[in-house]
């Protein structure tokens, strides 16, 4: 069973995960086990003081170091005691490593993962020396805190987890499993408001289906993430097709001119 510590000082949040689709059920069937952290629980001061100036002067406050670490020690310990010998700890960071589906196909494999939640101005550097081993960021910009982000995290990594899915096959047909953006998806009805299901779907030609579905999903990251496709070597057929289906496009478009 994967393990998942959370150190944060909004554990209610994480309600979002526990309690609703797909991750709750993976809970509730042992795929993975979870406890939150709040670091105001390490201090004793009355206004359990989390927080404080930054040494430089500055905007903000930075997340003071020996509540984070109190954390990760109490999760270290959860964690032994539920056979994880060494767990990773996992800082949500804008300055971090960008999460890719490689990235958490890579965490998956962990064992037990203790994710930090900054907030604030950031996290003391002399935690992050101490404690982290992996700086994980979901995108480059800014939220108000790492909750969300280690959300998307446990999410991305859960649905991975065998079982966590109805079908065993989702997850390797998700978009960036095979490091492109998924094809266009349809169902009923037929024919809804003039638009018409493309008629191979309906074909029944299973072989035939796969190429159609191979060639929309490399057309649809060539045009909208071609940075995908920069330094991938593309076959001798998945080239032939991604060519034909970029002739089929602009064919389309010059027609609705």
């Amino acid at each position: 069973m994967r393990q998942f510590d959370v150190v944060t000082i909004f554990p209610e949040m994480f309600e979002a995960v526990t309690a609703h689709g797909i991750t709750r059920r993976a809970l509730e069937e042992g795929r993975f086990g979870f406890k939150a952290w709040n670091p105001r629980d390490f201090v004793h001061d009355p206004h359990r003081t989390v927080d404080d100036r930054p040494y430089g002067g500055g905007p903000g406050m930075v997340m003071i170091p020996g509540p984070l670490e109190d954390c990760v020690d109490a999760a270290e310990a959860r964690q032994r005691a539920a056979g994880v010998e060494r767990p990773l700890v996992v800082l949500m960071s804008p300055q971090g490593e960008r999460l890719t589906d490689a990235l958490a196909r890579r965490l998956a494999e962990e064992p037990g993962l203790v994710l930090v939640a900054g907030r604030y101005e950031g996290v003391d550097e002399r935690f992050i020396a101490r404690r982290v081993h992996r700086e994980v960021s979901i995108g480059d910009y800014v939220v108000s805190g790492g909750e969300l982000p280690a959300m998307v995290l446990m999410d991305a990594i859960v649905r991975l987890l065998p079982g966590s899915l109805n079908d065993a096959g989702s997850a390797e047909a998700d978009s960036f499993s095979d490091g492109l953006l998924d094809w266009p998806h349809y169902t009923r009805p037929e024919s809804w408001r003039g638009e018409a299901v493309p008629a191979m779907l309906l074909s029944g030609n299973h072989a035939a289906i796969a190429r159609w579905r191979r060639q929309q999903a490399l057309v649809r990251t060539k045009l909208r993430r071609p940075d995908l496709l920069e330094d991938r070597t593309l076959s001798k057929d998945d080239a032939k097709l991604l060519e034909e289906g970029l002739r089929e496009r602009q064919a389309q478009e010059q027609q609705q001119q």
